[in-house]
């Protein structure tokens, strides 16, 4: 909430800054206009002049026309002149408005009010699990890790959500925190590295790979941590690991499988050289 009000103030007194600035830039650039475009007008009669393009006398009669028209325009513009007081006086008005925004805010606001709209788009999605896509079972298992912070298998269902829906930052968050209640959940670890994959663009980084070794070390039937581990190694030129992590994962897949098919490829081109 004091972040809040912080920002509250640097807006507020940006904006300030901002109307100073520009009612100051409009004056200078509105004198400096009108000035320019008498100036320039002038000087192409003194130039066809020069050049033999107006005698004596048509030159003289251009120059009065145009002073003619120059003092016109200026009688018909209002000039803006900025005060000794302006500024004062517009940082006041500022003040005033946010002065009566906050009060507004006081006697209508209240810090933290969820959107109602939305809570009760949850509350009718509770009642129809079945139905749901990815997004609104994770504003589902959101709300009861709100209820009850310390039920892991909401974390783990709002992790899963979330990773489905699109989220891996959010679906990590989910999982570290499921695995600070049960550190032992191997599905968690391997979910967890999953979603550092996924965050991190298709790359296996060192907290991704750790992530998918504690999940073998508390489970070896994790076939989604090996595979990621053997990727890893292969990128590496690990041609040892890469074996130690695939083989039992293409023996544990149907023969017929695209996925044990293209890990047998790839297992012998690795080996081969090829």
């Amino acid at each position: 909430m004091t972040i809040f009000w912080i920002l509250s103030a640097l807006i507020t007194t940006l904006a300030g800054l901002l109307v100073l600035a520009g009612a100051r830039r409009g004056a200078d650039e509105g004198a400096g206009v009108a000035g320019l475009t008498a100036a320039a007008e002038l000087a192409e009669l003194d130039r066809l002049k020069t050049r033999g393009l107006l005698d004596e006398a048509g030159w003289t009669a251009a120059r009065a026309e145009a002073g003619r028209r120059i003092l016109a325009a200026e009688r018909e513009t209002i000039p803006v002149r900025a005060g000794r007081n302006d500024r004062f006086l517009v940082l006041a008005g500022v003040g005033a408005a946010a002065a009566a925004t906050l009060g507004l805010y006081a006697v209508a606001g209240t810090a933290g009010l969820p959107d109602q709209a939305f809570e009760r788009r949850v509350d009718a999605w509770m009642t129809d699990l079945d139905r749901l896509e990815a997004p609104q079972i994770a504003a589902v298992a959101a709300r009861v890790v709100r209820e009850r912070p310390e039920d892991h298998q909401a974390l783990t269902m709002l992790g899963s959500a979330r990773f489905e829906a699109g989220d891996p930052i959010g679906a990590a968050s989910a999982f570290r925190r499921a695995l600070a209640l049960q550190p032992d959940d191997a599905r968690s670890w391997a979910r967890l590295g999953e979603s550092l994959v996924r965050a991190n663009g298709g790359k296996i980084d060192g907290d991704a790979e750790a992530a998918f070794v504690q999940a073998l070390r508390r489970d070896p039937g994790q076939l989604g941590a090996r595979y990621f581990l053997g990727e890893a190694a292969m990128a590496r030129g690990d041609r040892v690991t890469v074996r130690a992590m695939w083989t039992p994962l293409i023996a544990m897949l149907d023969p017929s499988d695209p996925r044990r098919i293209d890990l047998e490829r790839r297992l012998t081109t690795m080996e081969t050289g090829a």
